[in-house]
């Protein structure tokens, strides 16, 4: 009897995830970061991610270390607080994350001329910006 209860909840607890994928099919993963920029200081970001940033993000796609990234501008702003760039980062799945800081601060050092110049960038961007958030998603693909 105890054997027939524990299968019974173990497939109660399996249902959701089996209903689940009938609807749809697991995509790549994207990490993104939500920034806003501070006033008249657009110009030195963007200027800033396409000298430091690009370069590292299109080493990193070249070794297949990530699928691809997209950086969008938003248009409009429903207040003060709201978000200006969200730069998106593609992986294949999360098994494509493991080890994924090691490499890449590899390829920044070798970019970028090592930990002290990045950490100085950084410093120089905290001026100009404020990450409002940064998230992990998964893409799904409705069936």
């Amino acid at each position: 009897m105890k054997k027939l209860f524990g299968l019974a909840a173990f497939l109660l607890l399996l249902t959701p995830a089996l209903l689940a994928q009938e609807h749809y099919t697991e995509g790549p993963v994207w990490r993104i970061q939500l920034i806003r920029v501070k006033p008249t200081q657009m110009d030195a970001y963007l200027t800033s991610l396409r000298q430091s940033t690009k370069p590292v993000i299109e080493e990193e796609k070249r070794q297949g270390m990530i699928m691809d990234y997209k950086v969008f501008l938003k248009e409009t702003k429903n207040n003060p607080e709201d978000w200006d760039i969200c730069v998106a980062v593609e992986y294949k799945n999360y098994a494509a994350m493991d080890g994924l800081a090691a490499k890449g601060e590899a390829i920044r050092d070798k970019i970028m001329g090592g930990k002290q110049a990045a950490q100085q960038l950084g410093e120089k961007r905290a001026e100009i910006r404020e990450i409002i958030s940064s998230e992990l998603l998964q893409e799904i693909f409705l069936k």
